[in-house]
């Protein structure tokens, strides 16, 4: 309770790794719908896609060499992969294929003939490998091996024809040189001609190192490569299969569900995480209230056995009765943020005032909501009349006074309850002096005074009570509860000079349960503004008035008595010298 909050730290990024994972998995609908379309775009690939065939064939690539058991010699001499794969799937290629499959009675064109051929080179290799894809297995076999032998083709010629050309340059060298050879031979006489003989000789020398370069390229090895796989016709389709592609939209549709759910954490302005909310109030947290099916429509927790959420109020009550901020003043303010919460305060505060009567405390549960009250009609049974041996005698006026009943709680003891009474002036009524007196309770030994009052950012009721009440628990749902509420709340409790106790997490509602909350609340409003017959004798809430109630209010201090006329019944402010005492009498009878 009155420990400094810790600021995150560096070393806790694994936690903040882990509270950033829980605040993704808050968005479960984000993620169902992610997973689910890309599990529909997986089962639609599958099935509206045709079944195709895929053809292989591997080509050995080799250079042209005189010698290819000589020592040293290199089979990638003059090679440049990249280059012989831009070959392969090249438009010439492709005429040559067409040329060979027409001889088989297979028309195609050559831009549709290269659509479904796929040329890789393995890695560290000099092998191309021929993939072609058709809709007929024995079609995409023949067609991946007339690429395979119209490469090969092509590669040759080149090669040869490279050859011719080398072989024609070379001849075209040695024509003069022969003939002038012959002229010098002419031209030799005797001994005399023996510059002419040495002449004739260096010809003879240049005339035999170009027949020995035209004699090497004539013996070149002019094989392009080897056909290392022939293609042979598919037996199974290719492509990824049903269960594949449902696998590979799974985890696509899974990663766009946690991208949605990303951004949708980025603007969601609610608390993300309890160390947020704990940062953002500036108060401890207290407790998170588990989720019982049993405790629906429930308030009272403390009291059924095996109960998981009544341990958890014990807890919260012992954690608020040793703490030293409560132990000086023993009273405290129940409160929620919006009216969302409003219930789950109510539960609060009534199971804290019963974990409080259950450690011998003499506790009094003030419900300080003037304009919808209902504490009483949703305790049922469990409320009965009469005062405790405690409750002071002095306040016989009207409310609060009259108010004062009894709470059973089985197996735990009762404590007293002051019931909400609707009143025309809420201000005046909480501010007055027999609140004040009632609130002063908690200072007598052993006693614990809880008020229950609206949402705090929906009325300032609340704030009204903070002088007198300086200790507030907040109640609220993490995951409606925005960031900048709980920064406010902590501005206006801390300027009415109180202090927030801690903070009280509860499960909140589902979507259905939210739904008929708010159709019930509407019923409820509806019916206070058209009061239907059988209502005398009644107070408000539908429950008679307190055994104690008396005229007593025609005297004293009036202005303990202006502000607490009660809505249903009487006369208005203002419609006599006495409207004030007739409206109280009036109420009392009622």
């Amino acid at each position: 309770m009155t420990q400094q909050i810790r600021a995150l730290e560096d070393q806790d990024e694994p936690a903040l790794l882990r509270d950033q994972f829980r605040q993704l998995l808050r968005y479960r609908a984000l993620l169902a719908c992610g997973v689910v379309v890309g599990l529909l775009g997986g089962g639609w690939l599958a099935l509206s896609g045709e079944d195709t065939y895929t053809s292989t064939g591997e080509v050995s690539v080799r250079s042209a060499t005189s010698d290819p058991f000589a020592a040293g010699a290199s089979a990638d001499k003059g090679i440049n992969i990249g280059s012989e794969r831009q070959t392969a799937v090249s438009d010439a290629v492709g005429t040559v294929a067409v040329g060979s499959l027409v001889k088989h009675g297979d028309r195609v064109e050559v831009g549709k003939l290269l659509t479904g051929l796929q040329v890789t080179n393995p890695p560290n290799t000099l092998v191309l490998r021929f993939s072609y894809t058709d809709r007929d297995p024995e079609q995409a076999r023949a067609r991946a091996q007339a690429l395979a032998d119209a490469y090969l083709e092509i590669r040759r010629e080149r090669t040869e024809n490279s050859i011719d050309n080398m072989v024609d340059g070379y001849r075209a060298q040695l024509k003069p040189l022969t003939e002038q050879r012959d002229r010098l031979a002419e031209q030799e006489t005797g001994t005399a001609g023996s510059d002419v003989t040495s002449a004739r000789a260096n010809l003879i020398v240049a005339i035999s190192g170009l027949s020995q370069k035209i004699s090497e390229l004539r013996a070149l090895d002019t094989t392009p490569g080897y056909l290392n796989k022939k293609p042979v016709a598919p037996q199974r389709p290719t492509g990824a299969g049903l269960p594949l592609l449902l696998g590979l939209g799974g985890v696509v549709g899974l990663a766009l569900g946690l991208l949605l759910s990303w951004v949708r954490l980025v603007f969601d302005p609610a608390v993300r995480s309890t160390r947020e909310l704990v940062r953002s109030l500036g108060a401890p947290l207290l407790g998170t209230l588990p989720r019982e099916r049993a405790s629906a429509g429930q308030l009272l927790a403390i009291g059924r056995a095996g109960s998981r959420l009544a341990e958890e109020y014990r807890a919260v009550a012992f954690r608020l009765a040793y703490d030293p901020s409560f132990a000086e003043r023993r009273r405290f303010l129940v409160t929620a943020p919006r009216g969302d919460n409003d219930m789950a305060a109510a539960a609060a505060a009534v199971n804290l005032a019963a974990a409080f009567a259950e450690m011998g405390r003499d506790v009094l549960l003030v419900e300080a909501d003037l304009r919808t009250p209902s504490l009483a009609r949703d305790l049922g049974p469990a409320v009965q009349g009469g005062r405790p041996r405690w409750a002071a005698e002095r306040d016989g006026r009207g409310w609060p006074s009259d108010s004062r009943t009894n709470v059973d709680v089985p197996g735990s003891g009762a404590f007293t309850l002051i019931a909400g009474r609707r009143t025309d002036n809420v201000p005046r009524a909480l501010t007055s002096a027999p609140v004040g007196r009632i609130v002063a309770e908690g200072g007598r030994p052993g006693a614990v005074v809880i008020v229950l009052t609206p949402p705090v950012l929906s009325y300032a009721d609340a704030v009204a009570l903070i002088d007198r009440v300086e200790g507030v628990v907040v109640v609220c749902d993490p995951r409606e509860v925005h960031r900048s509420d709980l920064e406010r709340i902590r501005e206006i409790i801390g300027a009415a000079g109180g202090s927030v106790l801690g903070t009280l997490l509860h499960p909140g509602r589902g979507r259905l349960e939210r739904r008929a909350h708010r159709k019930a609340a509407k019923r409820r409003a509806r019916g206070r503004q058209t009061p239907g017959p059988g209502r005398d004798g009644q107070d408000g809430r539908g429950h008679p008035d307190g055994p104690d109630r008396t005229d007593g209010g025609r005297a004293g201090d009036p202005t303990e008595t202006l502000g607490l006329r009660t809505l249903e019944g009487g006369t208005r402010p203002g419609s006599g010298h006495n409207g004030g005492s007739d409206h109280s009498s009036t109420a009392g009878r009622r």
